[in-house]
């Protein structure tokens, strides 16, 4: 079986480089159109059901697949995107000036050093696994995962489960990651990691 990672399109935020974190901001008119284009992507890729974070800019994009395909989205609130807490809003820029030593501390340790208000990546690690054992055991074919970078690139690596392909996972907005799933092995292998093709319609 073959599950489809997929990140949401582009935001506002995304644009100036805000943390968005758990905020619930919608995709902007440049995320819709990336959006329509995936799901046409997808058209190549039937998928049996959807599951998706329950933030605004997840779910719109998993629509937009669902709607293509006529099947239907299942929210999973382990599939939001990572919490950080009082540094949602806000550039990484912007924090260095209030929270240096903090933030420093962060990028030496996000394993157990969370932000204010946030989890640390071990909390994400733990609601990736809780993500992908409802996943793996309600599949009955194709599926596509929707929710955002932070949260894939952990839930990737919990996949591939140290394979070299694990490392320095980073996925577009609107892209198509394609891991294989074995059942019977439990063993998953990646296909195709941050597939933007599809969006090349946008350049025209």
């Amino acid at each position: 079986m073959k599950l489809y990672i997929i990140r949401h399109g582009q935001t506002d935020w995304n644009v100036l480089g805000k943390i968005q974190g758990r905020q619930d901001i919608p995709l902007n008119e440049t995320g819709r159109r990336q959006a329509a284009c995936l799901a046409k992507g997808m058209e190549r890729r039937p998928v049996t059901m959807i599951f998706s974070s329950p933030q605004k800019r997840a779910l719109e994009t998993a629509q937009a697949i669902a709607d293509s395909q006529t099947v239907q989205v299942t929210q999973l609130s382990w599939l939001v995107e990572i919490g950080y807490g009082t540094w949602e809003g806000r550039t990484g820029e912007d924090i260095m000036t209030t929270d240096r030593e903090l933030y420093n501390a962060w990028w030496e340790h996000p394993a157990t050093v969370a932000p204010p208000g946030g989890e640390t990546l071990n909390q994400v690690d733990g609601r990736c696994a809780a993500a992908w054992d409802y996943i793996k055991a309600h599949m009955i074919g194709d599926a596509a995962v929707v929710a955002h970078g932070g949260t894939l690139a952990h839930f990737i690596v919990h996949l591939l489960k140290g394979q070299p392909d694990a490392e320095e996972i980073v996925v577009g907005n609107a892209s198509i990651t394609t891991v294989e799933y074995d059942p019977e092995t439990g063993v998953c292998r990646l296909l195709e990691l941050n597939d933007c093709s599809h969006l090349e319609a946008l350049l025209q």
